[in-house]
């Protein structure tokens, strides 16, 4: 292997400089530019000219080796924005609609390669390789398209998350596939699991009382690099932890974000490390493109893309079920079933894996990593043709309206229903106020009865800051989606804390989440006039105005109770399931004690009689 030279480095950060622009350009997705790119200074375009030896610098294992650090600092900044409780409430789809979509896809995919001649086992384990899809790729595809934090990217991503949990199990079973036990390795063993289990207990614990401190005492420095260094530092010990506890270098990297997602220096670490993981992942997908055979292509070409066609057939068609198993419209299914329609890094490493324990063949193993890189090219393809077939065409939009500059002012994120009512009774008081909305419809709509409305997305950093959010002395909160409030909320708190929300809720859920960012002031949209048409409805079957006002008031005060104390378990279930049964209970008894107190006043030896029913 030659040295590496500053030309090869120039030739790898041009690759990434062009690729992601002119990708950009092409709309065709970064992801895919960077292939391209790979592809094209490979072993078997630029990489096999003279003087380059680009090809024979960097195996496609070396090059895939060192690249994986940037799908490690991506899961990392993946954990950072996912706390435990959030993690722990991801649980269901963790392990049913990921498991499901393992054990189907893996089932079919391997019953293509047992018809194809392979061995039962053999065909078994590549199709359960092939079933992993690409967590590096599908998330950034995802991302760019605005598509992570909706509810299919939720789903994606935790099945995304089982299938690198269960890559483990599978390389350490690769033995047990083997159709020859000379070269099979080790047996698995049961004492791993508790050794596992201990490094995982053992991080946590660091992780919760250790790390934070020592961030506390490198921030008292106030040296940006020692803060990047130190981030960087926990990344890699953590993983290389994991790693000898026998543990995937991608989980522990999850594991050691998750840990760091409660502290209060998460933001700046993701700040110093997002570059870094930017520029690997890019290598890493380079390197990807670098890997592909194109000899064996042009050897099998109708095989290999009938091939490529089944494997991202098989595991669309699976991802879609499950995506409606799981309660989604076709619509957003479909969006989540191309994103994850492709191989996976892990498949490389399985491929890898199986050749040594004699699972497979060299010829399998090879066709596999072709088969994994060609369908990483065509899921850009997939999901362009899903948009162009199913999706209504938007129309074109500049970033953001240009707004006065104001002082003392509100700003009002969302001009909905709430946000209309706001907004007229601050103009009727003469008070100055920037209202944003995303919806450019909406906002036309609005502006013709003289109302002022700027459009602009104001979880966006540099909206708020146009809108003089520095300076305003009120930030109301009446986005109606509730993703969009959430981020909303989290970036106002981040850059602008001292900035009053004055948030409206959908439902508990929404209030918790907005509770969990630390806002104080919020109002659930539908409660008071869910409370007076209740009061109504009593007055209608017979109860004076004075009982049934008492009535909703003993509800309103029990209920608020209820919202606060089930703050501490809203990610739990079946937790909430129990404190909803115990406060009705509750909720039961108080109402019959104010009967009784009532009756007592009134005179009566008994409670009152109940109202008639009609």
């Amino acid at each position: 292997m030659k040295d590496i030279t500053l030309g090869h480095i120039a030739l790898f950060l041009a690759a990434a400089a062009v690729a992601a622009p002119l990708a950009k350009l092409l709309r065709i997705g970064t992801v895919l530019g960077y292939l391209f790119a790979g592809i094209l200074i490979g072993p078997y375009g630029l990489g096999s000219l003279s003087g380059l030896g680009v090809g024979d610098l960097y195996s496609a294992q070396s090059i895939l080796h060192f690249a994986e650090f940037g799908v490690i600092l991506l899961l990392f900044l993946i954990g950072l924005e996912l706390r435990v409780n959030r993690l722990w409430a991801m649980r269901h789809a963790i392990f049913g609609a990921g498991g499901v979509q393992v054990a189907a896809t893996g089932m079919a995919l391997g019953l293509i390669g047992w018809g194809l001649g392979a061995g039962f086992l053999p065909a078994l384990f590549i199709g359960l390789s092939l079933a992993l899809s690409s967590t590096a790729f599908a998330v950034q595809v995802m991302e760019e398209n605005g598509e992570l934090t909706a509810r299919h990217g939720r789903l994606g991503f935790a099945i995304l998350l089982f299938q690198d949990i269960a890559a483990i199990p599978l390389m350490a079973l690769a033995s047990v596939f083997a159709v020859s036990k000379v070269a099979a390795g080790p047996a698995f063993d049961p004492m791993q699991a508790v050794k596992m289990a201990a490094v995982i207990g053992g991080v946590v614990i660091v992780g919760r009382y250790v790390i934070d401190h020592v961030f506390r005492m490198i921030a008292t420095a106030k040296l940006h690099e020692a803060m990047t260094a130190s981030a960087l530092l926990v990344v890699v010990v953590i993983v290389l932890v994991m790693e000898a506890a026998g543990l995937s270098a991608s989980l522990g990297a999850f594991l050691a974000g998750v840990l760091l997602a409660d502290s209060v220096y998460r933001h700046e670490i993701e700040a110093d490390i997002k570059p870094f993981e930017g520029l690997l992942l890019g290598l890493f997908f380079t390197a990807i493109g670098m890997s592909l055979d194109l000899k064996l292509l042009q050897a099998k070409p109708l095989l290999i893309l009938a091939l490529v066609a089944a494997l991202v057939s098989v595991k669309a068609v699976v991802l879609y079920l499950v995506g409606r198993w799981q309660g989604l419209q076709a619509q957003p299914a479909r969006r989540m079933a191309g994103s994850l329609s492709q191989g996976g890094e892990f498949a490389f490493v399985l491929f890898s894996t199986g050749l040594a324990a004699g699972v497979l063949t060299s010829e399998q193993a090879s066709l596999g990593a072709v088969l994994v890189t060609l369908s990483m090219i065509a899921t850009p393809a997939v999901l362009m043709l899903e948009r162009t077939l199913f999706a209504k065409p938007a129309a074109a939009l500049v970033s953001y309206d240009e707004m006065p500059a104001k002082e003392q002012h509100v700003i009002i994120a969302g001009l909905g229903r709430v946000g209309q009512i706001v907004s007229r009774v601050l103009r009727g008081k003469g008070i100055p106020f920037t209202a944003l909305d995303v919806d450019p419809t909406h906002i036309e709509s609005i502006r013709k009865f003289g109302n002022k409305i700027y459009f602009g997305d104001a979880s966006r950093v540099d909206i708020l800051e146009a809108a003089q959010a520095a300076k305003a002395t009120a930030f109301v909160l009446a986005i109606d989606d509730v993703e969009a409030s959430i981020r909303t909320a989290e970036v106002v708190r981040r850059h602008f804390p001292d900035l009053p929300i004055y948030a409206r809720a959908r439902n508990r859920n929404h209030v918790h989440r907005l509770m969990d960012l630390g806002v104080k002031i919020i109002h659930r949209e539908t409660f008071q006039s869910a409370l007076d048409m209740t009061e109504d409805v009593l007055k209608g079957l017979g109860y004076s105005k004075a009982d049934a006002a008492r009535t909703v008031e003993i509800f309103k005060r029990q209920d608020e109770k209820r919202l606060i104390e089930g703050y501490g378990n809203f990610s739990d279930e079946q937790k909430m399931v129990e404190l909803a049964k115990a406060y009705a209970e509750e909720l039961e008894a108080q109402f019959a004690a104010d009967e009784a107190e009532r009756a007592i006043a009134e005179g009566h030896a008994s409670p009152a009689p109940q109202p008639s029913k009609p």
